[in-house]
Order: C-alpha cells, then structure tokens, then sequence
C-alpha cells in the first residue's frame, strides 16, 4: 500500500485546525500565504507543483 501526499492539503489542513484554534491567526497565515504565493510567481516557480 503506497501513499501519495502532497504538501498543499497537509498545509491547508494545519492551516484550518490553527484558525479553528485561535482565530487570530488568520491575519497571519493568509498574509504568509500570498507573500509565498508572490514570491513563488515573481520568480518564475510557477511550474513547480506543492
């Protein structure tokens, strides 16, 4: 039996449990997100798959 992950639903699913959490969070992981989301399509990485 072999599984496949992927590192985007692992982050998305520790992202939603730390908001559920604490709330207060969002702000933060929402800006982190675009500043690498930004970062990842100013320099070209936009083929690479997460």
């Amino acid at each position: 039996m072999s599984f496949n992950l992927s590192i985007g639903p692992l982050v998305s699913l520790i992202a939603g449990i730390l908001i559920l959490v604490m709330p207060k969070l969002l702000n933060l992981i929402v800006a982190l997100y675009l500043i690498a989301i930004g970062i990842l399509g100013l320099v070209g990485a936009h083929n690479l798959r997460l």
